[in-house]
């Protein structure tokens, strides 16, 4: 198969297999990747599982015809890529192998090697030129081995990236790219984020046009999709709102529970419900269904004195692959001492950024008055943000939105009847609550004051103490005439048509400019209330609050000058001017202090 006129595919697809790496279902099978370049100098990257040698040595054979390869190219050292590298070299002796200095050494434990074999080692942003094709050597470790590296092709734009965007599944199944990516990715390279997150980083500054995995199909179209579910997975951020319940159940009157609040979030407006019966289902999709969603209910029994065996080693799976950044919820089961709830908080104690919903339920037995009003409880809890969003079930006249204001932090939405606007504002005001005025004050330099002053409307959606930096990053550091702010974020709109932002509130309010005073640097717009709505009972973000644990921390350190307040930037300089304008955040000189 020609990947491009130089690039040849020689890989296999491997139908025998049921389990991958001894623990993964694959029902469609597997791909082992293989490629060449053809070019002056031959290029052979990596090999194939042992089951497959002589398939294999026959697709290289027809691709080389009468030509012999120059070089052996090995990314990953696991042996259902690496396992043929001396049944290649027994044929073709000649040949170099390229690779670094920890593949060699574990190349070294795998096989007896010939001291006479040719060998070439690489280092991080090395190259090797084939004549038309330059190749640059990228060093990936723990995506997923340590001695990983990727691959890129700056003649044909292709990035050969190892096990990095690799699926189940066999290249002759049809089959969504998506749900076997992220079974494969969540049970093999989950627990590494921030590996994967700094190889995206370089990944960003290269012009990729195709990926070519050792696992999976070649990507060639719609690579901002892949690129963009990476990004999420590796963050740690949910790929989709939804409710996943995960479950075990010995005499089934947990699971009564579970299919009664599964209803209750159907009807709450709930996007998703995913249920897993741990018992039964594919462990390996009930864990990816977890990082995939946005929230997870865990419901289970006490036994002996501890967690039902399934939950134990479902929970161990989330832990392992370092779970965080979700909303969760408890149910738990037991005759005569429940202990599963304070199990499964302590089983999940280490994961970072975790919110945990008020309610949880505790059932003696059985389903009673009790629980039941407990689980109605919990999906009210864990359904107030989708009620707060639908244009239907939304209490839209709730005017205990408004005691979420304070010297907060806020989101202000806009429309210049072309495309929406946000900012990041902590000048609201509540000024009467007979009839509900708000002051906002808007600086006369931000676009969203000139909307305001054209349209008369406007949103305050408040952040809750969860909206990470890149919110302020995103409403905050640029301007809504140059960029499209809202780009990538999910659409909901208040009955004014003006966007909601989807997480990171707990309240938005929608509003009408009755007056407006001038204030020479600012205007304050006077607003009637218009729309309330509550999304979670979260702690509004305070200014303090950002700044003590949102804001990442200047460096400052060895430097003279000023720093912003607002971001960070540091300006070096013994004089800052006093109409100075941080580059980043675009605040004025105000906004910065001295350092030291």
């Amino acid at each position: 198969m020609r990947v491009t006129e130089d690039i040849r595919y020689i890989g296999v697809n491997d139908h025998k297999i049921d389990l991958f790496e001894g623990q993964y279902k694959v029902p469609h099978g597997m791909s082992y990747n293989s490629y060449v370049i053809m070019d002056e100098k031959i290029a052979v990257m990596d090999t194939v599982d042992i089951k497959f040698t002589h398939e294999w040595l026959d697709n290289l054979a027809e691709v080389l015809g009468e030509r012999r390869p120059d070089y052996l190219i090995v990314q990953h050292m696991e042996p259902d890529h690496s396992a043929n590298i001396m049944n290649f070299m027994k044929i073709y002796p000649d040949t170099v192998i390229v690779a670094n200095k920890k593949t060699f050494a574990m190349m070294n434990q795998f096989f007896d090697m010939d001291p006479s074999i040719h060998t070439e080692e690489v280092e991080n942003g090395g190259t090797l030129c084939l004549g038309k094709h330059t190749l640059t050597f990228v060093f990936a470790p723990m995506v997923h081995w340590p001695e990983v590296m990727v691959t890129y092709d700056s003649t044909d734009k292709v990035l050969f990236s190892a096990d990095g965007f690799g699926k189940f599944g066999a290249l002759d199944e049809e089959e969504p790219w998506d749900d076997e990516s992220r079974r494969y990715y969540i049970g093999i390279v989950g627990k590494y984020g921030a590996q994967v997150q700094k190889l995206l980083k370089t990944a960003a500054t290269l012009d990729i046009q195709m990926i070519c995995p050792l696992h999976g199909p070649v990507l060639s179209e719609n690579l901002g999709h892949y690129i963009d579910l990476y990004d999420k997975w590796s963050s740690y951020t949910p790929e989709e709102e939804g409710i996943v319940i995960a479950f075990t159940s010995v005499y089934g009157h947990t699971r009564a529970a579970v299919e009664q609040l599964a209803e209750m979030l159907r009807e709450g407006g709930a996007p998703k419900v995913v249920v897993h019966d741990l018992e039964r289902t594919d462990m390996s999709l009930a864990v990816a269904d977890a990082f995939r969603y946005s929230k997870l209910v865990l419901a289970t029994t006490t036994y002996n004195a501890e967690l039902f065996p399934f939950m134990r080693q479902f929970i161990d799976h989330l832990t392992e692959r370092n779970f965080q950044n979700r909303t969760v919820a408890f149910i738990e089961n037991g005759t005569w001492s429940p202990l599963a709830l304070k199990l499964m908080k302590e089983k999940l104690a280490g994961c970072k950024k975790m919110t945990y919903v008020n309610t949880s339920v505790t059932i003696h037995s059985a389903l009673k008055a009790d629980s039941k009003d407990a689980l109605k409880k919990m999906a009210e809890e864990l359904t107030m943000d989708y009620k707060a969003l639908s244009t239907e079930k939304a209490a839209k006249n709730d005017m205990t939105a408004l005691f979420r204001i304070g010297y907060g932090l806020y989101v202000i939405t806009t429309n210049d009847g072309k495309k929406d606007n946000g900012m990041i504002c902590n000048t609201v005001t509540q000024l009467t609550d007979t009839p509900n005025r708000i002051a906002v004050n808007i600086n006369k330099r931000n676009y969203t004051y000139h909307v305001i002053k054209q349209t008369g409307k406007l949103n305050v959606n408040c952040l809750s103490v969860e909206a990470p930096f890149s919110v302020f990053e995103r409403y905050g550091f640029q301007s809504g005439r140059a960029a499209d702010k809202f780009e990538g974020v999910e659409e909901f709109r208040s009955d004014n048509g003006l966007r909601i932002l989807p997480r990171y509130i707990n309240a938005v309010m929608s509003l009408e400019v009755e007056s407006y005073v001038d204030l020479d640097t600012h205007g304050m717009f006077i607003c009637t209330v218009s729309e309330a709505r509550v999304l979670s009972d979260k702690d509004t973000m305070t200014y303090t609050y950002y700044q003590k644990n949102v804001k990442p921390k200047p460096k400052t350190e060895g430097k003279k000058g000023w720093v912003c307040t607002v971001c960070g930037y540091v300006y070096e300089g013994e004089e800052l001017p006093p109409d100075f304008i941080c580059p980043i955040c675009k605040h004025g000189a105000a906004d910065f202090e001295p350092i030291g």
